[in-house]
């Protein structure tokens, strides 16, 4: 790992194979989709990380760039489709830790708590313990139905190669 990214949190939970096991759910040579650690805001709350150590859409490649909106809107359908929200916010602030991780977070339209902005004060408060994260085996069950879905082959239909000759999902490793 570069000097530059020892002290990056995601860099480091990205070498961290025994928790990151607990939470992967896909793998691109330029993307990791993962749930949020415990305690989880809410069921189905994903980020989308760059794989390699980079502030966010500034620092893409050329082909980093060109796939980023169908990595996004394939992460976003998969959240939507899990937890049956209405709708999938993308947020991606950068401050907590310098490195690109698109928070994912399903918005039941029926949860005033997760309403726009109320969704960060949401997020404080269950990390504060002041409300419940999301029950851990609820969680668990959920990364395993994710991990089932991006196994389909029509989940992903870019080749790892980005060449999009041919599907190949690649799950986990």
């Amino acid at each position: 790992m570069p000097v530059a990214t020892l002290s990056c949190g995601i860099c480091a939970l990205h070498a961290d194979q025994v928790q990151l096991d607990a939470m992967e759910i896909w793998r691109h040579p330029d993307w990791l989709l993962r749930h949020h650690p415990q305690p989880s805001p809410l069921l189905g709350w994903c980020c989308l990380d760059a794989r390699r150590h980079l502030s966010g859409p500034i620092d893409f490649t050329a082909e980093e760039a060109q796939a980023w909106g169908l990595v996004v809107q394939r992460a976003s359908q998969l959240v939507q489709e899990l937890t049956r929200c209405d709708r999938v916010y993308a947020i991606a602030f950068g401050e907590g830790a310098r490195h690109l991780h698109l928070h994912l977070i399903p918005r039941h339209g029926e949860d005033s708590q997760t309403t726009a902005w109320a969704v960060a004060d949401h997020y404080r408060a269950v990390e504060a313990g002041e409300r419940p994260a999301a029950e851990s085996a609820a969680v668990q069950a959920w990364i395993h139905l994710a991990r089932e879905r991006v196994q389909a082959p029509d989940w992903w239909p870019l080749s790892a190669d980005r060449s999009g000759r041919a599907p190949s999902p690649s799950p986990r490793r």
